[in-house]
């Protein structure tokens, strides 16, 4: 098991701060992500849904191309929140983006329960699909 650091828990208020602007009046089903990159700086993702289902995005893919969109691209940690009975669990969507774009960041799972779960994204997706070194 991997341990739940204070920097993980300050990232894990950053992704239920993202939470609250999520924008799913279809589903109900807010979630919040944050990414730390290595230079020490925070994004912010909430789900965003649209009418158009294909056109919905999800938090971690959001925080994540958030940072890319800034320039970062060391991704050292990603903290996902939502309303579910166990940790919330990435779509594979998101798995294989998380794959690409923060193959070595630990990942914090958690819901608005207090549970929590650490993981590193290699667990969620062992065997994700690479076109070019990463």
């Amino acid at each position: 098991m991997h341990e739940l650091t204070t920097e993980l828990t300050e990232l894990l208020a950053a992704a239920a701060a993202a939470r609250e602007r999520a924008y799913c009046p279809y589903s109900r089903f807010a979630v919040g992500a944050a990414v730390r990159t290595a230079s020490g700086a925070l994004f912010y993702g909430c789900n965003i849904e649209n009418a158009a289902y294909p056109s919905t995005i999800c938090a971690e893919r959001v925080a994540l191309f958030s940072a890319y969109a800034a320039g970062e691209r060391a991704i050292v940690a990603l903290a996902v929140i939502a309303d579910t009975p166990e940790p919330v669990s990435p779509c594979g969507g998101c798995r294989q983006v998380m794959f690409e774009l923060a193959p070595r960041a630990v990942v914090l799972l958690a819901n608005l329960r207090s549970a929590w779960r650490v993981t590193l994204v290699e667990e969620l997706l062992p065997a994700g699909f690479a076109f070019i070194d990463r």
